[in-house]
């Protein structure tokens, strides 16, 4: 008796087993999985480009995103992107600043060799005869000034976004920023997206914004940027080309290394 009730039970021991190594390994709880990005774009890079250049216009308007009053074109409903903020100011100093629209499409560049994630899609295309910068509309993104007294869910990522945007801004010499420039999108997390960047890429050297701290990932792509890498993308973007842009990443990297001295490696390459 003892002997057959042994065999039983190895019998349904070995059905359980296998049926468990059939059916593979248990399904992940959905929490798991990763959140889409409120960025839409992020890592679908090269679609939303195309679609911005190519997508036919169907109406327009003007907008006071920007301190060079460029339009809001609209896409036809239902593509992967509406719309986008188009601009073709030329070169020039009118203003007292050297604009351009370019410089507009050197700041998504420069945001990508990064992996910034903050400046939306912008390219050249044609509209309307001229050619200028269109860059993806952000829907559903209000103006940062707009949420002054209102405190992030994500504190400690908001507050890494902010360090970056400085870092960003001084590497892109983006002498001219304004509240307008900045946006925010909330998912419920805060998604700091920044545009406007005609003004950028000026051959100073002064450091428009404090930097205190940045986390290691980012300060590491920026320090191994390299002068073939700037003038591919950049290149023909800009004046003198990453020249200046390699300066002034020199004055970045030799503060932080100034600061860590100073305070140490956790006090400056924090999260």
């Amino acid at each position: 008796m003892r002997t057959k009730l042994l065999l039983v039970l190895g019998v349904l021991t070995l059905s359980v087993h296998t049926a468990l190594v059939a059916a593979g390994p248990a399904a992940q709880p959905a929490e798991s999985a990763s959140k889409p990005s409120a960025k839409t774009w992020v890592g679908r890079y090269a679609e939303f480009e195309e679609c911005v250049r190519t997508s036919p216009v169907v109406r327009e308007q003007t907008t006071p995103v920007g301190v060079t009053r460029p339009r809001r074109i609209y896409f036809k409903e239902g593509g992967l992107c509406g719309g986008a903020l188009y601009s073709d100011q030329r070169t020039s100093r009118e203003s007292g600043y050297l604009e351009s629209y370019q410089a507009r499409i050197a700041a998504y560049e420069i945001d990508k060799l990064l992996g910034l994630d903050m400046v939306p899609p912008t390219v050249e295309r044609e509209h309307g005869n001229t050619k200028g910068a269109a860059q993806l509309w952000v829907d559903n993104a209000v103006f940062r000034k707009e949420l002054e007294g209102e405190r992030s869910p994500d504190l400690e990522g908001w507050n890494r976004q902010m360090r970056r945007w400085r870092v960003f801004d001084n590497f892109v010499a983006d002498i001219d920023p304004n509240a307008g420039n900045q946006l925010v999108l909330r998912d419920p997390v805060w998604h700091l997206i920044l545009v406007d960047h005609s003004r950028a890429f000026s051959n100073i050297t002064r450091m428009v914004f404090p930097m205190e701290r940045i986390d290691r990932p980012f300060f590491d792509r920026l320090k191994a940027l390299d002068k073939p890498t700037l003038d591919a993308k950049i290149g023909k973007l800009v004046l003198d080309g990453s020249r200046s842009l390699l300066r002034r990443r020199d004055i970045i990297v030799a503060e932080f290394d100034k600061l860590v001295k100073e305070k140490g490696e956790a006090a400056v390459f924090g999260n």
